[in-house]
């Protein structure tokens, strides 16, 4: 992977495992918490490529100090990850010692929740990406528990089936709207496919790029 690349894995991946972490402490889930684990050590991975990819294209005292921020959004993301390790350690914490918890998840803006596919739900058969849950409802799905056990982060081809468990993050107004949904109680809403072609927008991290190459020399 190329540096933007790499950036962008440690985006997404620093997002998922704090939203697994406190999901593993709801649920009081052990699996969660391992996969908590799995993500910090690719996070440690993550930060090691770009550092290499960073330290090989320096040549000047002017290519370290550009370059330098790249290594600093790297350790952030890192930081975050190493963060979230610590959240699901309070699983060691008998319940009764951490009630805490629970109402400080509760005064997020963003609550993590959990729905059951229902066999009439207009979301079976589909897979996360036909259905465009995120967009449609603005609750993103963290965790699925289903027949073939349980997946975190699922990817957007990963199929709706009935009697599916579903843990999301989102507003408690999307929440309400999903549950209707997976309930069967209303149609899914499949969105609209534009015809219009996206907009191209300038990355700086492209720049970057033709700097630093996609390929180490």
């Amino acid at each position: 992977m190329n540096v933007r690349e790499l950036l962008t894995e440690m985006k997404d991946t620093s997002e998922v495992i704090v939203d697994l972490a406190y999901a593993s402490l709801m649920y009081n889930s052990d699996s969660m918490a391992e996969k908590v684990h799995d993500l910090e050590d690719d996070m440690d991975n993550l930060k090691f490529a770009i550092r290499y990819k960073v330290l090989m294209s320096c040549r000047t005292k002017e290519d370290a100090r550009q370059l330098s921020g790249l290594l600093q959004v790297a350790s952030a993301a890192d930081r975050i990850s190493d963060a979230a390790a610590d959240i699901v350690d309070l699983l060691d914490v008998p319940l009764e010692k951490r009630p805490f918890v629970p109402a400080m998840l509760y005064e997020s803006d963003e609550k993590i929740r959990a729905t059951k596919i229902k066999s009439d739900s207009g979301m079976v058969g589909y897979t996360i990406g036909e259905l465009a849950v995120e967009a449609c409802t603005g609750c993103k799905i963290i965790a699925l528990k289903g027949r073939q056990g349980g997946i975190y982060d699922p990817e957007d081809d990963v199929k709706i089936r009935a009697g599916d468990d579903i843990i999301v993050r989102g507003t408690e107004e999307g929440y309400n709207h999903l549950t209707e949904y997976a309930s069967g109680k209303i149609p899914w809403d499949f969105p609209e496919e534009s015809d219009e072609e996206p907009e191209e927008a300038e990355d700086e991290a492209e720049n970057l790029e033709d700097d630093i190459g996609d390929d180490d020399e």
